[in-house]
């Protein structure tokens, strides 16, 4: 993948800290791009809901982003990262909590993963890709993790510890799975 001129477009400070790391050009723009759109070429870079097919940790270089109806608001060719794989990926404004809103969302729009980024990014018209990994299988449950994370990306302290007092398996299981993800795309972009 060839990284120059592009902009990586982040949601949260752990998707920030692995871009860094990959000595990428890096901003981050929020949950549902609270900080707004930067300018230039932008790469919407970090995890993703699975709609059903994709697993925990598989890496996903996007050919193109829809909306809840499957209408594409982008497309393009993928940016080349090794051993990921082509998709679709749906640019929501809300986390998806359980399976059958999944599976509903998948069958109306016929994306592969979810996020919260992507389609605000492909709206702008600066969006030239989109890299992101699977940290929630389709079957997950992640009620509540959307109280761990500030609008604009930083860790909600409190609400993190609450979400592990409250909902502690599925909060480990998540954040498990989060960490295998950042791992997965970390590895898949430094090839």
């Amino acid at each position: 993948m060839d990284a120059d001129g592009l902009t990586f477009a982040v949601a949260t400070s752990a998707e920030e800290r692995v871009a860094k790391r990959l000595g990428l050009s890096t901003v981050r723009v929020g949950v549902c791009v609270a900080n707004g759109v930067p300018e230039g070429n932008l790469v919407s870079f970090g995890l993703a809901g699975s709609l059903g097919g994709l697993q925990v940790g598989e890496v996903l270089d996007a050919t193109r982003v829809v909306d809840e109806t499957g209408t594409t608001l982008w497309e393009g060719p993928g940016l080349g990262v090794r051993g990921a794989r082509p998709g679709v990926v749906l640019g929501g404004d809300v986390l998806v909590h359980d399976a059958s809103e999944r599976a509903r969302l998948r069958e109306a729009s016929g994306a592969d993963a979810v996020d919260m980024e992507s389609g605000a990014l492909a709206r702008s018209g600066r969006l030239a890709g989109v890299v992101r990994a699977i940290s929630d299988s389709a079957d997950s449950t992640v009620e509540g993790v959307d109280t761990t994370v500030h609008p604009d990306g930083r860790t909600n302290v409190a609400g993190l510890l609450r979400w592990l007092a409250t909902r502690r398996g599925d909060a480990f299981r998540s954040m498990r799975d989060a960490l295998r993800a950042l791992q997965a795309l970390e590895r898949a972009v430094a090839a």
